[in-house]
């Protein structure tokens, strides 16, 4: 509340089962507060909860976010100089190592023609130090859905999330449709915030990995140019080989997760394919050709350094 003034600030409460809801009742009693019937993700949280919020931008913010002082006006100031851009994120680092970038959106998002996402300032498991390389302005591909601002008209022209992808990539599949109807999506390096991460699913549960390759999968079919079959069926492939790399590494729970993840990939098939015909694909939409190969083949662990 300190840094946001002007702002109507609105919690929604995704059917929690704690004592969050008469914590901010009892310290924040100005606050208002939407109460989800069921907790149905992230994606239908959101959903439900922007249908009953009336504003020109909506900021989503996770309730691990700590913001900072002026964060507001570089975001509310790019989207009146740029009429065309409809999404931004500012700059995300981590608030246990507040000098490092943090692993969820970082300096802006981007995939490869597979569909592994990848940030500035994060390619895999590698986060670069904050040393203010990307304090800038850039057309990016994809803002982390950890601080997500979206002007409204454009959140309710996209029917807002995919719920079908509950949680993790949600915010790709979100971008990536914007994209294919013209619009921008925008990262201002003159915003920061800091995000604890992994409040949801910590990196080493199984289940975080089931949706992450499960959901890639999704946004492929759903809105990759042109034939997509032996795209997704390359991605498929590499897939099995991650399989293969975690068995080696003594985690077959999570190799289980990419199995059970294919599976539910095909359940959806025929759901995806419908959402395709309905996708007006404009253009590339990855940077490079493969963020694998150039990570685990050609070392490089950083974004200046991308071929």
């Amino acid at each position: 509340m300190k840094f946001s003034k002007g702002a109507e600030i609105i919690v929604a409460d995704n059917a929690s089962t704690d004592e969050s809801v008469s914590y901010v009742k009892t310290h924040f009693p100005d606050i208002k507060i939407i109460l989800n019937n069921e907790n149905g993700g992230y994606a239908k949280g959101y959903n439900d909860a922007l249908k009953q919020v009336d504003a020109d931008v909506f900021c989503l913010l996770n309730s691990d976010v700590e913001v900072t002082k002026n964060w507001l006006e570089p975001i509310l100031n790019q989207f009146n100089v740029s009429s065309e851009t409809a999404i931004i994120q500012p700059k995300i680092l981590d608030y246990k190592q507040k000098e490092y970038f943090e692993y969820a959106g970082a300096a802006g998002g981007f995939i490869d023609k597979y569909g592994y996402p990848f940030c500035r300032g994060r390619i895999f498991g590698n986060i670069e130090k904050d040393s203010g390389q990307y304090n800038d302005i850039l057309d990016i591909f994809w803002a982390s859905g950890a601080c997500l601002f979206i002007r409204s008209e454009v959140f309710k022209d996209l029917n807002g999330f995919d719920e079908h992808f509950f949680a993790h990539m949600e915010e790709i599949d979100l971008c990536w449709r914007a994209h294919n109807l013209e619009y921008k999506t925008s990262y201002v390096g003159t915003s920061t915030v800091y995000h604890v991460g992994g409040a949801t699913l910590q990196t080493l549960n199984p289940k975080k990995t089931y949706l992450n390759f499960r959901n890639s999968l999704f946004t492929l079919v759903k809105n990759a140019k042109g034939n997509c079959f032996f795209l997704v069926l390359t991605r498929l492939i590499l897939d099995g080989f991650a399989g293969v790399k975690f068995l080696i590494e003594g985690k077959p729970k999570h190799t289980w997760a990419i199995v059970k993840a294919h599976f539910a990939f095909y359940r959806h098939l025929s759901y995806l394919i419908e959402q395709r015909k309905q996708q007006p694909t404009k253009g590339d939409y990855y940077q490079i050709t493969s963020i694998v190969w150039q990570y685990f083949v050609h070392k490089i662990k950083v974004y200046d350094q991308l071929r």
